[in-house]
């Protein structure tokens, strides 16, 4: 980091991006249910989109003397101090998070709270899939240069559930098989998709793939079962 700690600066290129399409959750024409949350332009999602970019600029940064880490880190601590301090207890704090009937805010796959998610900006398609562009930085490196084999199970979990809410009934996740086709690549274009594709009983099963340049690196093999956890009370 080579400028005062919070004073904004151009985004870096190997930051994960992923531009939102609209201010609103993307629901179906025919009224079908909303996808993900709407990202706000302040309050905790811009504080998050902050810390995004701190999580991607200290990777890019590395361990150097230039950049004043031990400043860094006792600004960091600072802020993380003052936030401490304004938090509710842990349990009303969990019961906040799952109120109401739409979409959460903070998973760590789509959540505009969430600063681990790179967002993944899910849209429903008329078929009954759905699918994302997305852009995954250092945060989301395994292999050099290539994004962790266990971030792109991550992606995938998350969208195969997600087009299980589009497309018909929805569920936990029972078993998630994986094929790793080739490496999937940081720092470009990746158009991850999920399609649900029977439904028996309480059993529901759908399939997912990311994509880089037109060819899969990863497929997604899903087996849901049609059944809710309860929401924290």
């Amino acid at each position: 980091m080579t400028t005062e700690p919070g004073t904004p600066t151009a985004q870096p290129a190997d930051q994960p991006t992923a531009e939102p399409t609209g201010d609103q959750p993307t629901a179906r024409p025919d009224g079908g249910p909303a996808l993900i949350a709407d990202t706000r332009e302040d309050g905790l999602d811009a504080a998050v989109t902050a810390a995004r970019r701190v999580i991607a600029s200290l990777l890019g940064t590395g361990d150097t003397a230039d950049a004043d880490l031990r400043r860094v880190a006792g600004t960091l601590h600072a802020l993380a101090d003052h936030l401490d301090s304004h938090a509710p207890p842990l349990k009303e704090r969990l019961v906040a998070m799952w109120a109401g009937e739409g979409v959460n805010r903070h998973d760590p796959v789509t959540g505009p709270e969430n600063a681990i998610a790179p967002p993944l900006l899910l849209s429903g398609n008329d078929d009954g899939s759905v699918a994302a562009t997305v852009t995954l930085g250092l945060p989301y490196q395994g292999p050099p240069g290539y994004v962790h084999g266990g971030i792109s199970a991550l992606l995938l979990d998350h969208t195969l559930g997600v087009a299980n809410h589009w497309g018909g009934p929805s569920g936990m996740t029972a078993e998630l098989t994986l094929r790793y086709h080739r490496p999937t690549p940081l720092f470009e274009p990746l158009t991850v998709t999920g399609r649900q594709t029977s439904v028996e009983g309480r059993k529901i099963r759908t399939v997912g793939t990311i994509e880089a340049g037109g060819e899969v690196c990863v497929s997604a093999e899903g087996l849901f079962i049609a059944v809710q956890p309860a929401r924290p009370r």
